[in-house]
């Protein structure tokens, strides 16, 4: 599993649309084939700071992901508009939060 984690800076006044932009993003890559969750909140409105939260089976679904016409249209639109530290992370012990 990779799990994809890290924040997104746009302008404050930028934050409605880009919500909404996301949001409607969101709704497919959720139903994509190798996403496992997707997530994006606002993490400070006044900054223009977003929390990235995702997790996906393999790279070649991450991949599939990245290279969607979707996807591809929302990075176009936002690009140069929006900074950010996006990583990720190779994952390979997932169990409940509350087991040692």
């Amino acid at each position: 599993m990779l799990i994809v984690m890290g924040h997104v800076h746009v302008a404050p006044s930028a934050m409605e649309e880009f919500a909404a932009d996301i949001q409607a993003l969101a709704r497919s890559v959720r139903r994509r084939e190798g996403n496992l969750s997707y997530a994006v909140a606002v993490d400070d409105r006044s900054a223009g700071r977003l929390l990235v939260a995702e997790r996906w089976r393999d790279q070649a679904s991450l991949s599939a992901h990245l290279d969607a016409p979707d996807t591809r249209a929302f990075m176009g639109k936002w690009q140069g508009r929006m900074t950010g530290d996006v990583r990720k992370y190779d994952a390979a012990n997932e169990r409940s939060l509350l087991d040692g």
